[in-house]
């Protein structure tokens, strides 16, 4: 006999501005099993999971919670501004007969001290805390929405040992193929306002989803001859007969109801490269190249051939130095020791990690295109930006629409329609995985896969980096990086462990202290970033595109054959002035790789 649920939603009805978001939506969840709950950007995952927190009063439907059970809830953005600091936040969140250790072990674990102060955290931490929080209890029902998000390889091996080790239920969201997958043992697919139930793990989720969809469009193509052949009887056979048959007009009335009223599936992103010309075989050769920021080496004695066509993942835990690595082979930055050569003919494209970079107030089309124009060059074809728009799920009345107005997942997608735009022959990826559904991620893996450039990629998204990746350059610590022919998987079986052996290493779980313990010394408060540090971070940039403006226009003027003859003491001038520019230029980009790579640290 089936166990009676802790959690039911039945017949969930929702409607946003006059826009049916859940129709008839279900979600049934009996003790200690785990479900994935999934489904495209704006299908209402999120939603249904806060309508099941009960942080969303739905307009109709039955949710049932069993008496007596604990739930905890997860959401994308915590808040934790009513808190002094990120212990006393996670201590809130635990029962009467909860054990309060847990909760500076959670926080440790995850790179936490619990001295904190909320104001002072970045979005990773306070994702950190917020998982602290929902974990210490042990609840009998966890609902996680995107928990892997802003968490590196070894925080995201040990969520998932953490949870593997609980008994509570699950309903977890997640762009994470493999997290999904070695977690859940039910899917529940929320498609069109409606859902659907497989018994079975993510694994098999997406076989059975194209099974679905293949059905479906049959049976519209089914619906389709029906209403063909009808409409030919009405208007051949329709006359001699109309009182004996008036119950086949209504028949033909009702399929074409039918046919108006089916939801077509959301269509899939178009996404397409513009490539530019083709690189020689050779792209980067980097020989015994060194790095460091004071005492700490960041890159130590690495070498690397990247031939064209190569797909070469980059992975490591938070603070290891990712972004200088990929700086250095891009030419961006000069390594201490050793060289770099760059192939010839070489076009770069870069999609950073930093939704921060899209202006909040900048519309979606002057995100596109730069603003002043309203079209773009795709494979030197112009293209108008509704129509790009169009390519990437965006609707013509979304064109001027803020950036700063958009949900992760939409951001996520204006990124990356920004950075393909750009036509290259070398594309270097930032973590491009975030906040993008599954069938989009579908799509880039397509489109990194036939891609006729090279691609570097940095990216905590194990089954990412095992469906692209020809090899992988992992951090081992201290500065040394080690490359490994093929995916992920393929590195964590030449090495041996994967990353999250090294995580375990870091965090083992203290020991409970004794009902008498001696005095010990406080822990250490957690390092951050000074507000002038966060301020010069935040800054910085804007100094860096004043100062390219500033030698763009000066390198103008000089350009002026006469402009010596003319006036040689304005030109000694302006090239004082360039070599002073191109100085502070330098400085103010070195100043900003030192602040990324300790706000890395720290937040690692």
């Amino acid at each position: 006999m089936a166990a009676a649920p802790l959690l039911s939603l039945q017949n969930i009805h929702l409607t946003f501005g006059g826009t049916t978001l859940l129709e008839s939506a279900e979600l049934i969840v009996a003790p200690g099993q785990r479900v994935a709950l999934v489904g495209r950007n704006g299908s209402g995952k999120s939603t249904l999971l806060r309508i099941a927190a009960g942080e969303v009063v739905h307009d109709g439907g039955v949710r049932f919670v069993e008496p007596g059970a604990t739930l905890r809830y997860l959401p994308q953005e915590p808040d934790l501004s009513a808190f002094a600091t990120t212990l006393a936040y996670v201590e809130a969140g635990l029962g009467p007969g909860d054990d309060p250790y847990r909760a500076r072990y959670l926080l440790e674990s995850l790179g936490l001290t619990g001295a904190e102060s909320p104001g002072n955290l970045s979005g990773g931490e306070a994702r950190r805390a917020a998982l602290a929080r929902v974990l210490a209890p042990r609840p009998d029902i966890l609902l996680l929405d995107e928990p892997t998000n802003h968490l590196d390889l070894p925080a995201i091996e040990w969520l998932q040992d953490e949870l593997n080790s609980l008994r509570s239920a699950m309903v977890l969201i997640s762009h994470d193929r493999r997290f999904l997958s070695d977690l859940s043992r039910s899917t529940v697919w929320l498609d069109r306002g409606v859902t659907r139930r497989l018994d079975k793990g993510f694994a098999a989720f997406e076989g059975w989803r194209d099974e679905v969809l293949e059905q479906e469009e049959r049976d519209r193509h089914k619906l389709d001859r029906q209403i063909v052949r009808e409409e030919h009887w009405l208007r051949y056979g329709v006359t001699a007969r109309r009182k004996r048959n008036v119950g086949r007009l209504e028949r033909l009335a009702g399929l074409r109801q039918e046919r108006r009223e089916q939801r077509r599936v959301t269509g899939n992103v178009s996404m397409q490269v513009s490539e530019g010309r083709v690189s020689g075989a050779l792209v980067v050769e980097a020989e015994s190249i060194a790095k460091s920021f004071g005492a700490r080496k960041i890159v130590s004695d690495f070498s690397t051939r990247v031939l064209r066509g190569d797909r070469i993942g980059i992975v490591g835990p938070n603070g290891a130095g990712k972004t200088t690595l990929i700086k250095m082979l891009t030419g961006l930055l000069e390594p201490d020791s050793g060289t770099i050569k760059l192939g010839a003919a070489l076009e770069l494209a870069m999609l950073d990690q930093g939704r921060a970079r899209l202006d909040p107030a900048t519309r979606l089309r002057d995100a596109l295109t730069g603003g002043g124009s309203d079209t773009l060059h795709i494979n030197g074809q112009p293209k108008h930006v509704v129509g790009y728009m169009k390519d990437f799920l965006f609707t013509p009345e979304q064109a001027n629409t803020p950036i700063g107005k958009l949900s992760g997942g939409e951001r996520a997608r204006v990124a990356l329609a920004r950075a393909l735009s750009l036509p290259s022959n070398f594309l270097v990826l930032d973590e491009p995985t975030n906040d993008l559904d599954l069938e989009t991620l579908d799509l880039l893996e397509e489109m990194v896969s036939d891609y006729a450039g090279t691609v570097i990629v940095v990216s905590h998204d194990r089954d990412f980096l095992d469906r692209v990746a020809t090899s992988v350059v992992m951090a081992e610590g201290d500065g040394r990086w080690t490359e490994y022919a093929g995916g992920y998987s393929d590195m964590v079986s030449q090495r041996g462990s994967g990353v999250n052996a090294r995580m375990a290493e870091k965090t083992p779980r203290p020991a409970r202290p004794s009902a008498a313990p001696a005095a010990t010394a406080a822990p250490a408060p957690k390092r951050k970033l000074s507000f002038k540090q966060k301020h010069a971070l935040e800054t910085l940039p804007k100094d860096i595109d004043k100062l390219d403006a500033e030698i763009a226009a000066i390198n103008a003027v000089l350009s002026d054959p006469n402009f010596y003859t003319r006036d040689p003491n304005g030109f000694a001038a302006r090239s004082k002035a360039l070599e002073a520019a191109e100085a502070k230029k330098a400085a103010a980009e070195e100043q900003w790789l030192e602040l990324e790579m300790l706000r890395e640290e720290l937040e690692g």
